[in-house]
């Protein structure tokens, strides 16, 4: 059988007080739990058993993974793993190769859908760089993608939860990777991410 491409999504499990806790400091803990469930739940029924990829949920605390009623149903789930953010990513993207490239995306994203997930597999297929990211509005990145194994030092100092990750992210790599400026889109940190929003539905 032929290796499909993989969409791993980093996601925490849906606990009270264990999710969206910058969030939960402006709506709650209960409105934060509520978001992030909802949201997990409608990126799992979007992504899930596409034709183009294969969608893998990387959970943390690694022990959730075995307990099939904090998640949505569909997809397989792994352990992230130890080691920082920079580390746990780089552990999915190191099982990239040409023929099956490997996506790592966030799940706090009411707006992403597989189309986007499609325009970076293909930027990736064209070949211009190995690794390609799509940043977010706050000065990090939901998605970043490689084509190969990345180099050991991809995320070396980078300056997590804040303006400067994609930044810091691009200067480890120097130079060898594509953003992906047209998919920007924004995750929700806070109350004010959410004004004007609606929240996700699961199905839609």
């Amino acid at each position: 059988m032929t290796a499909r491409p993989r969409v791993v999504m980093m996601a925490r499990a849906p606990v009270l007080g264990a999710v969206k806790t910058r969030l939960a400091r402006d709506v709650g803990a209960d409105a934060a739990l509520a978001f992030y469930r909802d949201t997990l739940a409608t990126l799992v029924t979007r992504l899930h058993g596409r034709a183009a990829f294969t969608l893998v949920l990387a959970v943390t605390p690694d022990a959730a993974a075995d307990d099939a009623g904090l998640w949505p149903p569909g997809p397989a789930r792994v352990p992230q793993g130890e080691g920082d953010l920079g580390a746990r990513m780089r552990r999915p993207l190191a099982r990239a190769t040409p023929t099956a490239p490997v996506l790592v995306v966030g799940s706090d994203l009411p707006e992403l859908t597989a189309g986007h997930v499609e325009t970076a597999l293909a930027a990736l297929g064209a070949g211009r760089h190995d690794l390609v990211f799509a940043p977010a509005l706050d000065g990090g990145f939901w998605l970043v993608g490689a084509r190969r194994p990345p180099p050991d030092h991809l995320f070396a100092e980078v300056r997590w939860s804040g303006p400067h990750a994609l930044a810091d992210s691009l200067r480890s790599v120097a130079g060898a990777a594509t953003v992906l400026t047209a998919l920007e889109l924004a995750d929700v940190d806070r109350g004010a991410d959410l004004r004007g929003r609606a929240w996700p539905v699961p199905g839609t």
